[in-house]
């Protein structure tokens, strides 16, 4: 019996190094996504946002393998505590790293709107925050691998940068479209850009607080999250 308790446990932990393995390779992918949609922006790239668009597919195969597997997992191994904790984890973290690739295809989209302006001054700012708001997803990726409750607390304590820079972003477009009715439209796809990136900060916090209670078994409280309690609504 002793024999087959080991054997068994040896298997799920195989099928939890699988689950960890898919979530980390769509974090690579959807990172990847993050940083070519904003070349291609930048450079105005319409062959290289294109691309963005197409290996979309593959976060959405991904998705579907990682749900897959851990529904098996939960269905065969049933799992306990912090064993089914991070399999229920994984299953929705699946789902918000496929919907960063959706919002990285989105900035990919608006490429070849803004390839028709080749004075968009503010499009220096954006660059930085995607930066930012990649290094969050690799980040939260990295802690849900490593179980790493420490690590998924300081992603979260980083999302007020990035409203910061959407804030900045905001006000810069909006003079900008002050100064010159022409530069309304290129700078309203700006904005988009600028709104896909802070949703992609958000949804990296989202999965930091999954790994978090994965990782911990208690929720992230306020002040974890770098919120001023006196501030919240």
């Amino acid at each position: 019996m002793a024999g087959t308790t080991g054997h068994t446990l040896k298997a799920f932990d195989e099928d939890l190094d699988q689950l960890r393995a898919s979530i980390a390779e769509m974090g690579g992918l959807a990172e990847a996504a993050i940083s070519e949609s904003m070349r291609a922006l930048v450079q105005r790239d319409l062959e290289a946002a294109q691309k963005v668009v197409d290996d979309d597919q593959k976060l959405d195969a991904l998705e579907m393998e990682v749900e897959s597997r851990a529904v098996q997992i939960i269905a065969l191994r049933a799992p306990m505590a912090d064993d089914l904790r991070e399999v229920v984890a994984a299953l929705k973290i699946a789902g918000v790293v496929e919907r960063i690739g959706d919002y990285a295809k989105n900035i990919a989209k608006r490429v070849r709107a803004i390839e028709q302006s080749p004075n968009l001054r503010p499009l220096s700012l954006v660059p930085e925050m995607a930066r930012i708001v990649a290094e969050m997803v690799h980040s939260a990726l990295d802690a849900f691998v490593a179980r790493d409750a420490q690590k998924a607390a300081e992603v979260c304590q980083r999302d007020r940068a990035v409203d910061d820079f959407y804030n900045s972003i905001f006000r810069t477009l909006l003079t900008f479209m002050m100064e010159d009715p022409q530069n309304i439209t290129p700078a309203t796809h700006l904005l988009f850009v600028a709104k896909n990136l802070e949703r992609i900060g958000d949804h990296a916090t989202n999965v930091a607080e999954m790994v978090y209670f994965a990782a911990s078994g208690d929720r992230l409280g306020q002040r974890q999250r770098g919120i001023d309690s006196t501030q919240s609504d």
